[in-house]
């Protein structure tokens, strides 16, 4: 029996498509890379919301500086001429209040000690005997006395504590020495003397600054700084963090050099973060607001050009939906188009899911 070439390639495709048959229904389909199990999903840090309208408010942008809170910041300055012995805190120095940052020496003080040291002696005596063993005018010009000197070295600077310590010591230490205390508590940041140098009465020694609260000064352009009102909500960008702070005051005078209008901002210097003199970026939200249907700005990716949501349509399963963006405020990017409200988004994760789609794609996974 005779076989014609074109009968055996025919044969031929037969016998091999009968073989790869079964191979072909076994392969398993491409796995869907937007179906999570629950581990998947915490380790790729994936939190779901339910998108509603938020009140969305216009944000000015202005440049600003990092100053020191002036309603926390204290001048530490001795109150008589005095010399300077030793010095007891450094700059950068956290101190509390009451505690000595110098050792000064004062002729004034020293003369004022000896007098009160006397004055307390001559009174303590006076009083012993009463008020029926002596005159009434000698009675109490002894206690006058005695208040006087203790007045005179409160008005020097010197504390309670340190005049009850120089009554109990007696005449050896009536030598013009007394340690300035802090007023308050704070960072040391200014401390320019030397010791050994004589410096007047009202000389700044100390600088002392709260950092646990700062000023930025923004500067705005006269019809914008307008806008403004105290106790506006702000948002501070700085060392790649948002700060969130309040407007205390606007000037009513304009920079005749920069031609704007300083905006006062107060905010929390959590971390000791901030410090006078750093350049930040200010955004300060004004006016009342509007209701607009709005996701975190990091919810929102591109993929194909295209502005993408993604949608949980199960517990374990999610969908790239594209939307439609509007303006940006505080963080938040308007959607009016492709998101109803009340859908279940991924608000925080959703560069990982982008991630495991496009390897999908790339044939990675």
């Amino acid at each position: 029996m005779k076989t014609f070439p074109l009968g055996r390639a025919l044969l031929g495709f037969a016998l091999l498509a009968a073989l790869h048959a079964p191979v072909l229904a076994r392969e398993p389909t491409a796995a869907d890379p937007l179906a999570l199990n629950a581990a998947a999903i915490r380790e790729a840090g994936i939190v779901i919301d339910k998108a509603v309208p938020r009140t969305l408010s216009d944000e000015l942008k202005a440049p600003g500086e990092v100053k020191a809170d002036a309603y926390s910041t204290v001048l530490v300055a001795p109150r008589v001429e005095s010399q300077v012995l030793t010095r007891k805190a450094r700059l950068g120095d956290v101190v509390k209040a009451g505690q000595p940052l110098v050792e000064l020496s004062s002729v004034a003080v020293a003369e004022t000690q000896g007098a009160l040291i006397v004055a307390e002696q001559d009174w303590q005596r006076i009083a012993a005997l009463g008020p029926q063993a002596v005159s009434a005018r000698r009675y109490n010009e002894a206690r006058v006395a005695r208040d006087q000197a203790r007045a005179k070295l409160r008005a020097y600077g010197l504390s309670d504590r340190q005049i009850g310590a120089l009554l109990r010591a007696g005449s050896i230490r009536a030598d013009g020495s007394y340690d300035l205390l802090a007023p308050t508590a704070g960072r040391v940041s200014t401390d320019q003397f030397l010791v050994g140098e004589r410096v007047a009465a009202g000389r700044t020694l100390f600088t002392l600054v709260q950092e646990d609260s700062v000023w930025v000064e923004a500067q705005l352009p006269p019809a914008e700084a307008e806008r403004v009102r105290p106790d506006d909500a702000v948002r501070v960008l700085a060392h790649d963090t948002a700060l969130a702070g309040r407007v205390l005051q606007r000037s009513h005078q304009t920079d005749e050099r920069t031609r704007t209008v300083p905006v006062r901002i107060e905010l929390k210097n959590r971390g000791d973060l901030l410090h006078p003199g750093e350049l930040v970026d200010a955004r300060i939200a004004v006016g009342a607001g509007t209701q607009a249907l709005a996701v975190p700005s990091d919810a929102i990716v591109l993929l194909q050009n295209q502005p993408t949501v993604f949608v949980a349509r199960s517990r374990d399963h999610f969908e790239a939906v594209p939307v439609v963006t509007g303006d940006t405020r505080n963080g938040w990017t308007v959607v009016s188009a492709g998101l109803e409200p009340g859908t279940p988004y991924v608000r925080e994760g959703a560069f990982a899911l982008k991630a495991r789609l496009l390897r999908s794609q790339l044939g990675e996974e």
